[in-house]
């Protein structure tokens, strides 16, 4: 079994054609930040409730990237990851991600993401 099993949900619903199942991983109080940078300087900030990962999942790319995660850990109910991105199987770009889970629904309560392609953990 994978030491982060909701975060490997998450990523696999993200590489799929329907991402939006990730709507149904997260709790009613859900809270998240996505830092992403596409190099160069250039990055944004997409935050918020359940609305702002709406709002992110709207923006972005469907079935171009392949997340992949490189190393994994599970902590007092948080699991964090260290991984990457592809794009026709080039790296894109490295990514960590903390995702807070509720014990009782066992969905996803808070999550940050940071994201850069200015450096590699290969």
């Amino acid at each position: 079994m994978s030491a982060t099993p909701h975060l490997d949900r998450w990523f696999a619903s993200m590489d799929s054609d329907d991402p939006d199942d990730v709507l149904n991983q997260i709790t009613d109080d859900f809270v998240m930040s996505v830092q992403f940078s596409k190099g160069g300087g250039d990055s944004a900030e997409f935050r918020g409730d359940r609305a702002g990962l709406e709002g992110y999942l709207a923006q972005r790319e469907k079935g171009a990237l392949v997340h992949e995660v490189q190393v994994s850990s599970t902590s007092e109910g948080h699991e964090l990851c260290l991984g990457r991105t592809t794009r026709d199987g080039e790296f894109e770009a490295q990514f960590t991600a903390v995702a807070q889970i509720d014990e009782a629904s066992g969905k996803v309560r808070r999550l940050l993401i940071c994201r850069t392609p200015e450096i590699s953990f290969a």
